[in-house]
């Protein structure tokens, strides 16, 4: 009898001990949004799994916050790079109470969702959304951690001037907040540098055929082509300028084009050697953590990586490290520090200007050998 009561209260206390641990934990939701359905999927899965690795690692921690164990999870939810359908996965993080949210992928999508996400009081940190007009209502919600488009445009017209000695480029664009953007930047920068823009063409971000823009492009005899778009236009132009005999015409490009999948998409194309593309942030070799996390991010999702994914891990650490310091993962409460964040990311050391753009932005310009996506020095 005694030994039976022994057990009955060694129970009692057991499920005491169980519903203080189950009480004392709490759930901690971080949203992501990128496009992983459609032909820009292959950016979208490598974003969603950069963030995915970070909180698996977080879960590894065992966090506290506010005498709370921390078990977190990601909400992932797609939006097909397209606008409409990206404010309404913004409204459903909002809905669904998430801390906070780690995208989007195109500038098309982010610039509206930001909105939505100010409305309702929720931070969002992009790393690969470049438009400059993102940050312009000064939201304090709102936070990008790769150089935008004013550095990349820049940087690509510089050096097709200044180092190619270019003289007369064509400009295309896909019509997207994005691809605009970036052309703009790059075609005012050019008219500066003594670049002569012989042509502009549009195209939209679902076209696959060139030939009519670039046929009329040839016949203004350009050294240079820049595009404001993504790989999936990228890839099949440069077969078509191939099969259009402009081998010569050297091929500029964000950092919509600057992927490993344009080398697949290109077809086995010469001209893909002539692609000089520009990125936000160092290169992978020189990001201070980037060798040892591309190892650990190759071995989990092998042949996956694009371009981003470095940068929404880092988002993703980024927003638990404020919610650490603010010991709260209320957003009224941790947006503050948020703002004063001087984190360690495998990307940079990231720190804010007041409008929510990073400090001191590098941008790696890149080109192509044997159909590598190879830094230029």
């Amino acid at each position: 009898m005694q030994m039976k009561m022994k057990l009955t209260a060694a129970a009692a206390l057991a499920m005491v001990a169980g519903a203080v641990m189950a009480q004392d934990t709490q759930v901690i939701k971080i949203g992501h949004v990128g496009p992983v359905s459609g032909p820009q999927a292959h950016y979208g899965k490598d974003n969603e799994n950069g963030a995915r690795m970070a909180i698996e690692e977080l879960n590894t921690q065992n966090i506290v916050i506010n005498g709370k164990k921390i078990k977190w999870e990601l909400q992932a939810e797609d939006d097909a790079a397209d606008p409409k359908q990206g404010t309404a996965a913004a409204q459903k993080l909002c809905d669904a109470k998430v801390a906070g949210v780690v995208g989007h992928l195109n500038s098309g999508t982010t610039i509206p969702a930001s909105k939505v996400y100010n409305d309702c009081g929720i931070p969002h940190v992009t790393g690969a959304a470049t438009n400059p007009a993102l940050t312009k209502p000064g939201y304090n919600t709102t936070y990008r951690i790769i150089a935008n488009d004013n550095a990349l445009g820049a940087g690509l017209a510089h050096y097709a001037a200044d180092a190619l000695k270019l003289k007369r480029i064509a400009v295309i664009d896909d019509r997207t907040a994005y691809g605009q953007g970036v052309a703009d930047v790059f075609k005012n920068t050019a008219k500066k540098a003594g670049v002569q823009i012989v042509d502009e063409q549009f195209t939209t971000d679902k076209a696959t055929d060139f030939m009519a823009i670039l046929t009329a492009i040839k016949s203004k005899n350009p050294d240079g082509v820049f595009f404001g778009g993504m790989d999936p236009q990228a890839g099949p132009m440069l077969r078509q300028m191939e099969q259009l005999g402009m081998a010569n015409v050297k091929y500029f490009g964000g950092d919509g084009i600057c992927t490993t999948e344009i080398a697949k998409l290109a077809g086995g194309a010469k001209t893909l050697g002539n692609v000089v593309c520009a990125e936000g942030g160092a290169s992978i070799q020189k990001m201070p953590g980037g060798t040892a996390w591309k190892a650990k991010y190759d071995a989990k999702y092998p042949n996956q990586f694009q371009v981003y994914s470095p940068y929404t891990y880092d988002a993703t650490m980024l927003l638990a490290d404020a919610m650490k310091r603010a010991n709260s993962w209320d957003p009224k409460v941790y947006i503050p520090k948020l703002k004063e964040s001087n984190y360690k990311g495998v990307t940079s050391n990231i720190q804010f200007e007041p409008n929510g753009e990073l400090k001191n932005a590098a941008i790696t310009l890149y080109v192509y050998k044997d159909g590598k996506k190879t830094p230029l020095n």
